[in-house]
């Protein structure tokens, strides 16, 4: 099975990249290589679906287990960092990539600043000194390109007021309102991981796709990658699902000069103009606390964090308590300034 690892040209140790300066990186001797000019050494073989292959790592001769979706990991013996050629190949090559650009320590740090504001969360949660593990993955993504041909058809009323003498008028109108409309929609993201949460993926949006870059494989080195567990056409759906409400704004926002719209029919039809294969930069954070693990992630280039902590009951108490005495106090200095006693 090809391994594929990134010796350093100077000492033989193994080379990682860099998310600061966006070079491979050797740690022991510091070299800095400029993947754009490193020859990608992927083959086409393509790898069998739903398949754990056993392979070696060709710094220490270890065997390295992985899931079949696993396409870059790291060596659990001596720590190099290995990318599995043949499961980046073919059909499963990704496109393009958004490479890291926040470092495991910037993610440290922007984690446990994230922690500390949290104004309902319980304090001792708040020190984010229980991390359990933290990982970089390359998450893998469709981006669609979607088209968009609407027609809808609805009433409008339009409402005038006036008065003429001792009368006063209001008139309503009334209105057949018609829209024919396209709308283009470019890098729908959708996550074609199994095993990653739908929730959490969509909420470290948005990535930076003017960051995209062609895919080579010596970015993946030092980090974890997946390959989809779902194709374009499963998640297609999904892509389309995401968009209906921002359609359905637009379609609303066509017909803001009525002061009532109701839409009678609505047809929209949507085809696929395009669906690339990417691997997006997602940390990781697994955090300990009170024997329960909780799961938070960070957009790798962002630092975004989302996630759901713990919420401290003493907390939402002393917040509801606070919120009833300030109400409290309005409503009596209300009532003095009108005339009433203050107490």
């Amino acid at each position: 099975m090809p391994v594929i690892e990134y010796k350093c040209p100077n000492c033989g140790s193994s080379m990682v990249f860099d998310s600061e300066s966006g070079m491979l990186h050797c740690p022991s001797c510091g070299r800095d290589d400029n993947i754009e000019e490193i020859p990608d050494p992927l083959t086409r073989n393509v790898f069998t679906e739903n398949e754990v292959n056993e392979y070696h790592c060709t710094s220490c001769g270890a065997v390295i287990m992985t899931e079949a979706e696993t396409t870059a990991t790291v060596c659990s013996f001596c720590g190099s960092s290995v990318v599995l050629g043949d499961r980046l190949t073919g059909e499963l090559a990704p496109a393009k990539i958004i490479p890291f650009s926040i470092s495991k320590e910037e993610a440290m740090q922007a984690f446990r600043k994230w922690c500390r504001n949290g104004l309902l969360t319980p304090s001792d949660f708040m020190t984010a000194d229980r991390i359990k593990g933290i990982t970089g993955i390359y998450v893998p993504f469709w981006l669609y390109g979607l088209h968009n041909h609407i027609e809808v058809r609805g009433l409008g009323t339009k409402v005038r007021s006036y008065t003429r003498g001792d009368y006063h008028y209001t008139e309503t109108m009334h209105f057949e309102v018609y829209r024919k409309i396209r709308l283009n929609y470019d890098n729908v993201p959708i996550d074609a991981a199994e095993k990653m949460n739908d929730e959490l993926m969509d909420k470290l949006e948005p990535f930076p796709y003017g960051q995209l870059k062609s895919f080579k494989s010596p970015y993946l080195a030092g980090f974890i990658a997946e390959k989809y567990s779902y194709d374009e056409s499963e998640l297609l759906p999904r892509a389309k699902e995401k968009i209906r409400q921002y359609i359905d704004s637009y379609i609303q926002s066509s017909a803001s000069g009525y002061a009532t719209v109701s839409f009678t029919d609505k047809q929209i039809d949507t085809t696929l103009a395009r669906a690339d294969y990417v691997l997006l930069p997602v940390w990781m954070v697994q955090y300990d606390y009170k024997k329960a693990e909780h799961t938070f992630a960070m957009n790798g280039q962002t630092g975004k964090v989302v996630g759901k902590p713990p919420i401290s009951k003493g907390k939402v108490s002393a917040w509801f308590a606070g919120v009833s005495g300030i109400s409290f106090l309005s409503l009596k200095l209300i009532s003095w300034m009108m005339g009433g006693g203050f107490w």
